[in-house]
């Protein structure tokens, strides 16, 4: 009879080891993501304070554009909007709706950007110059930011689906993550 106990007692020992094991792996990847949101977050942010400057630089010598000031400026509303709410609400709903606004905002920015290449005065402004390359800096840490969060979100889920993870993960409450994917009007080459 003690035997049977001493393989019983070493088999639950294993499961609570191999069970400790992957909720450790599973928070570690759950917080590398969220880690990798929050570098998003950052350059998103630097690019919202960016925005207002370059328009304002812009607005003296863009006059006759001012449709596509509008744009960029509404577009900046409606992700600080998302942005805001997916600061208190990571759920896949938030997250698509903070994608699809930042989408239209780089579509924006990439118009103001093309827009802005017509006028040489506007090109030879020191600080519009300046302001335009720390954006286009911006947008490209921000792109380089969406591929390393998505690709900590694969390895999370790809983690959390596999076996025996996959037996664990909804016991211990670990949901699946939500891709920063983009929409249509993002992927579209923006008229100018």
């Amino acid at each position: 009879m003690l035997p049977i106990l001493y393989i019983i007692f070493a088999i639950v020992l294993l499961i609570a080891i191999v069970a400790v094991w992957i909720f450790n792996r599973l928070v570690r990847l759950r917080n590398r993501y969220l880690g990798a949101f929050a570098q998003i977050d950052v350059q998103v942010r630097r690019r919202y304070n960016l925005v207002p400057s370059l328009v304002e630089v812009v607005k003296g010598y863009m006059a006759h554009e001012r449709g596509t000031l509008e744009s960029v400026v509404a577009a900046r509303s409606a992700a600080v909007a998302a942005h805001d709410v997916v600061t208190n609400d990571k759920s896949g709903g938030a997250m698509k709706s903070m994608a699809s606004a930042e989408g239209n905002l780089s579509t924006a920015v990439t118009q103001l950007l093309a827009v802005a290449e017509a006028y040489p005065q506007l090109k030879a402004n020191e600080q519009a110059a300046k302001l335009m390359e720390e954006l286009t800096g911006t947008e490209n840490r921000i792109s380089f930011a969406r591929q390393f969060f998505n690709d900590c979100v694969m390895e999370y889920n790809s983690a959390r689906q596999s076996f025996p993870a996959s037996l664990f993960a909804g016991v211990f409450g670990f949901t699946q993550a939500e891709f920063f994917e983009i929409d249509a009007v993002e992927r579209a080459v923006p008229a100018v």
